[in-house]
């Protein structure tokens, strides 16, 4: 078991404290590479308390010095249509946080960083960092600000103006953790920080998000939320592999069905052939036998009278 709490818990109970805002920005530093210092935590609709703890769906929205947003999310449950939801979220922030007749440049810049606990799209990569850009179809230039436009907006490119997105498939971490995303990706996948990590915010996860920190009360409730975890995670293995089981039958009871239905049509054709000949050999018309049998003339030329059709 290890000594300190697991990130999603911490996020919606501890990090939302001022005084632990020091585990949050070292995070956040890490991933994007740059300083952040979070001056308050605002509230969203998200952030409000969700009956359905076990799924532990977590938003936390902070302001960082420059007064960028920066949406948070922890996620557990398997959401097939999490990119969408990603969408909306930061869709729903740029229309939230600008106040009505504010001109477009008082749109404000948003991160949006998830933390998933699942399986989400198809790659080999444990984060991913997504933006958007405009390129020229004829000629791929990268449509680039003007001069006045960088000093206006205090940006370099087109780029900087939209969300950004990072994804961390935490649960896809199997390795030693050699960079400082790295440390911070074993603890969000173990719950433990590894001996010696240096990353930003982990010194201060080392000393606040101790298991012996919590009251008995919540103990309780967090060993509650490990439980739910497995439970959940026990639920996703098990609907992937009924879906595996149930594909397999399914594609079994296809063939036979198939087979059987080919079968048919085989046999049917072949009394079609033989009642053919039988015809043939008694001289009835071709066009009879055709009219009557199904087989096209041709069909019934080919037709060898003193053979059984293959």
């Amino acid at each position: 078991m290890s000594n300190y709490i697991r990130f999603d818990w911490a996020m919606k109970r501890l990090l939302r404290n001022k005084a632990n805002f020091g585990v949050l920005e070292g995070f956040l530093t890490t991933l994007l590479g740059e300083r952040i210092t979070i001056q308050k935590l605002l509230e969203s609709e998200s952030n409000q308390a969700d009956e359905f703890d076990k799924y532990n769906r977590v938003d936390i929205l902070a302001e960082d010095s420059k007064g960028e947003l920066i949406l948070i999310e922890v996620q557990n449950n398997n959401e097939y249509a999490y990119f969408q939801r990603m969408l909306f979220g930061t869709s729903k922030l740029v229309t939230e946080y600008i106040n009505r007749g504010e001109g477009y440049a008082k749109v404000r810049k948003v991160y949006s960083v998830n933390i998933v606990y699942f399986s989400l799209g198809h790659g080999t990569d444990i984060v991913y960092h997504g933006k958007t850009e405009f390129r020229g179809i004829h000629n791929g230039e990268l449509l680039e600000l003007t001069p006045f436009q960088r000093q206006t907006f205090k940006v370099d490119a087109v780029s900087q103006l939209y969300p950004e997105y990072y994804i961390l498939k935490v649960n896809d971490f199997n390795q030693v953790a050699k960079t400082a995303l790295e440390e911070w990706i074993y603890y969000l996948n173990t719950g433990d920080i590894p001996d010696g990590a240096s990353a930003p915010g982990l010194e201060e996860a080392k000393e606040r998000l101790k298991l012996d920190r919590m009251t008995k009360d919540e103990l309780k409730a967090y060993y509650r939320h490990l439980d739910n975890i497995v439970i959940l995670r026990d639920n996703i293995f098990t609907e992937r592999a009924e879906g595996r089981a149930e594909g397999r039958a399914e594609g079994r009871a296809e063939g036979r069905a198939e087979g059987r239905a080919e079968g048919r049509a085989e046999g049917f054709l072949e009394a079609n052939r033989r009642n053919a000949r039988a015809m043939k050999s008694k001289g009835l018309p071709t066009d009879m036998i055709a009219e009557i049998t199904g087989l096209s003339v041709q069909e019934i030329n080919d037709l060898d009278e003193g053979q059984p059709s293959c």
